[in-house]
């Protein structure tokens, strides 16, 4: 069998890469005959970058940049001369503002801030890239992008309110946003994408703040506070911005409702704790961090020579299937008429949802407490296990 092992980075235990290289090591125990090939992906999170640079060369510039808490980090910018003319810069917003930066003990969404990715835009555009692409997954903070907007010259510096976190963005004014249309302007002259890794939008029930707050350490309270101030401070930007707020392709299916509405309903705007309406409120347009990553890699023609495809991440949940890796590769699967088969850490999604989404069968490395701390001593040795079992059912 002609087999593609296409996953994502499980969590902070494996790379996109580390597990492509398991579950295939895993597979060839149980079906040494089978032809499998790996096709690392990435969601737009950690890892972006080194699955780009891995399928389309470029060049590393290193830049030190703020963590969510204001502490230098390094971070990095790759940028890619394209075949017809120009220059590609892609930015992994997790360099910046990554989980893995806060400690648990000190994770604080009102407070958190996205300053560090405007210091990464900044690189990209001093780079003389005339597209920049920004990847959105796993942030620590829920401030809309505030923090970022300031650093690339939005409000009255240092000491504004854009950069103290979400928390303080229910006080923000029109003066506060001082610059933020001068900004747009700006950058007209760039092409300027995000590739988000959720379809979110910026407020609501499944919104940055209801949705995905507390894993960033708010409290129930506080995603509720933040998710005033965060509806608050877009009013205020789009107002700011005036007619000039909302792309005109963005209209289409929503012609009645107001600009700010447009802009805050835009899945990907809650990306990253709302860095996607920051984005787009400079000019940016949304795209599938998932998808673009597919296309850089071939991933179309990959499937089409395949008699089944592997992908996975750590966890199998109802995010998976709103844009992520695995939601993608189902749908390239089931276009070209080949199974799309899920591994992941822990399977979230029921059977009748996932199977919606076009996928043939998931399997989880780990089911109960015990596994799990099996599966976090050794990621690489269980996921080969289990792809090993895996393959004596799919491999024929």
């Amino acid at each position: 069998m002609r087999v593609v092992m296409a996953p994502t980075g499980f969590g902070g235990t494996l790379t996109a890469l580390e597990a492509a290289s398991a579950m295939r090591d895993g597979w060839l125990r149980a079906a040494p005959a089978d032809h499998v090939r790996t096709c690392p992906l990435s969601d737009g999170g950690p890892g972006f970058l080194d699955t780009l640079r891995a399928a389309r060369g470029g060049e590393l510039l290193s830049v030190t940049v703020a963590s969510p808490l204001g502490e230098p980090t390094p971070g990095a910018v790759l940028v890619v001369d394209e075949p017809g003319g120009g220059r590609t810069a892609y930015v992994e917003s997790a360099q910046a503002v990554g989980l893995g930066l806060v400690p648990p003990e000190r994770r604080d969404a009102t407070v958190t801030t996205s300053s560090g990715v405007g210091e990464l835009v900044r690189a990209a555009l001093e780079s003389g890239a005339s597209r920049v692409v920004v990847g959105l997954a796993g942030s620590a903070t829920n401030d809309a992008g505030a923090g970022m907007l300031a650093t690339l010259g939005v409000g009255t510096g240092a000491a504004g309110p854009l950069r103290g976190g979400g928390g303080g963005l229910g006080a923000v004014t029109v003066a506060d946003l001082r610059g933020l249309a001068a900004l747009r302007d700006e950058l007209a002259r760039v092409e300027l994408v995000v590739a988000t890794d959720v379809d979110v939008p910026l407020l609501g029930l499944h919104g940055a703040s209801a949705a995905f707050a507390a894993e960033r350490g708010a409290s129930r309270e506080q995603a509720q506070e933040l998710e005033r101030a965060l509806g608050h401070f877009s009013h205020t930007a789009v107002a700011t911005l005036g007619r000039g707020a909302v792309r005109p392709d963005l209209l289409a299916s929503a012609r009645t409702a107001s600009p700010a509405a447009r802009l805050t309903g835009l899945p990907g705007a809650g990306a990253a704790g709302g860095l996607g309406f920051g984005l787009v409120l400079l000019g940016a347009r949304v795209a599938s961090a998932s998808g673009l990553v597919a296309d850089a890699v071939g991933l179309d023609d990959q499937v089409r020579h395949a008699d089944v495809v592997v992908t996975g991440e750590g966890r199998f949940d109802w995010q998976s299937l709103h844009g992520a890796v695995v939601a993608v590769v189902a749908e390239r699967a089931l276009a070209a008429g080949v199974p799309a088969v899920v591994l992941a850490g822990q399977v979230e999604v029921g059977r009748r949802e996932w199977a919606a989404a076009g996928v043939a069968a998931a399997y989880a490395v780990a089911d109960t407490p015990a596994q799990v701390r099996a599966a976090l001593a050794d990621p690489a040795g269980t996921l080969a296990a289990r792809a090993e079992r895996v393959a004596r059912t799919w491999s024929h």
